[in-house]
């Protein structure tokens, strides 16, 4: 695994080990990060479920200002800090080890926007819906902020969230990427 493009480029990342993460393949993140296009500069991300921080540590390597990584576990916790570190980017990044709700309710309580919103639970995790509501319901995007979400081809979802809407998606493997942001 390693940073595709930017400052950072060809920096090799460490992966979780075993099964209960499954980091973003460098072909999918690649074209998420192309379909997004350079927008970042002078923005922040929240990446949910960040497992080793790949998706996230790509956005810094892009322009993004600031990165939130959020998993609730401690080997992926570990991860994300070793990775963190071995780019020297402790200070534009927070690491929180903490279940998905509880960040979600933290960041609402400090009226946090994001630009991009990276969501890739498990893919048993079933509550992609939930949490799109919530970020919806919380405004926790800015006015240009969009929710990339991964998850199975064959999981289903709605188009709309109330204002946030599906613009895109597109399918990589076994994965389905899609895109949400506010309708204006």
């Amino acid at each position: 695994m390693r940073i595709v493009a930017g400052k950072y480029r060809s920096r090799k990342l460490k992966a979780v080990e075993g099964l209960n993460t499954r980091p973003t393949a460098d072909r999918v993140k690649e074209a998420v990060y192309s379909s997004l296009g350079t927008y970042f500069t002078g923005a922040a991300m929240l990446d949910l479920f960040a497992g080793s921080g790949n998706m996230g540590l790509e956005a810094l390597s892009r322009g993004i200002d600031r990165v939130i990584f959020v998993d609730s576990d401690s080997e992926a916790i570990k991860v994300i800090k070793e990775n963190v570190a071995s780019l020297k980017v402790e200070n534009d990044c927070e690491i929180w080890k903490m279940d998905y709700e509880k960040a979600l309710a933290k960041c609402a309580q400090n009226n946090l926007k994001f630009r991009l919103i990276y969501l890739d639970p498990p893919y048993r995790h079933g509550k992609l819906a939930d949490i799109l509501l919530w970020i919806e319901q919380n405004e926790l995007l800015d006015k240009n902020g969009v929710v990339v979400v991964e998850n199975r081809k064959e999981d289903e979802y709605q188009s709309e969230y109330q204002k946030l809407q599906l613009y895109k998606e597109s399918s990589y493997g076994i994965a389905k990427i899609r895109y949400f942001r506010r309708k204006n």
